[in-house]
């Protein structure tokens, strides 16, 4: 199965014709857009032109995406909101959680941060694709080059729970590809340089993964 994961859309059309041209051009089976997908205010035109990709997409929501967003990925058809779910795709299982608050040095899942990742470990596994808006504290988070912004709850949700990859965006200027423990993390984030990544995922082998520089 091949997954484009993609973050940080924030609403802007040339970020979304980028993201067109890669699945254009990489043929995945399923996109995969892990928070701010919008810019605050108007997101129906946004939600709108991902339904128009041709593939599923499964999203979940970051610091820039209002409540409101989860409602319309539900209601519109080829999008669909991964929030506090878990959904099989081909036999791949994506569990995902929204929202971020970007805090001074450090980023958290939402105020009642513990409660909420208590709340979705019982749907991660060792086979899951994990899908949040930050990164795991100290994996592909240094913002601005000089800080770890991460979010510890989610460290400690992977460590404990270690799923097979997470897929995670927010810090622009850090997307790429590392480990912790066992488990892969990719941030997507689209920036500059950087559209996003391509995912090649086989549960019987180690998953290729190309960042997309388009």
């Amino acid at each position: 199965m091949r997954i484009y994961a993609v973050a940080d859309i924030h609403g802007k059309e040339s970020k979304m014709a980028r993201m067109k041209t890669a699945i254009d051009r990489f043929q995945p089976d399923v996109a995969v857009v892990a928070g701010d997908i919008t810019n605050y205010a108007g997101p129906r035109p946004v939600i709108n032109r991902l339904a128009g990709m041709g593939i599923p997409v499964l999203c979940i929501g970051g610091n820039s995406d209002l409540g409101r967003v989860e409602t319309l990925l539900e209601k519109t058809s080829g999008t669909t909101s991964l929030h506090n779910r878990q959904v099989t795709l081909n036999g791949v299982s994506f569990v995902g959680i929204s929202g971020t608050i970007p805090l001074p040095f450090r980023s958290r899942i939402s105020l009642r941060e513990n409660r909420a990742l208590k709340a979705l470990a019982p749907l991660v596994t060792e086979r899951s694709i994990l899908v949040a808006h930050p990164p795991p504290l100290g994996t592909r988070d240094r913002a601005g080059g000089r800080f770890h912004a991460g979010s510890r709850g989610l460290r400690n949700l992977v460590t404990r729970k270690q799923p097979r990859m997470v897929i995670c965006g927010h810090i622009h200027e850090d997307a790429g590809i590392t480990t912790l423990e066992r488990t892969i993390v990719v941030n997507c984030a689209m920036n500059r340089k950087l559209s996003g990544a391509i995912i090649d995922w086989d549960l019987e082998n180690p998953p290729g993964i190309e960042m997309a520089a388009l």
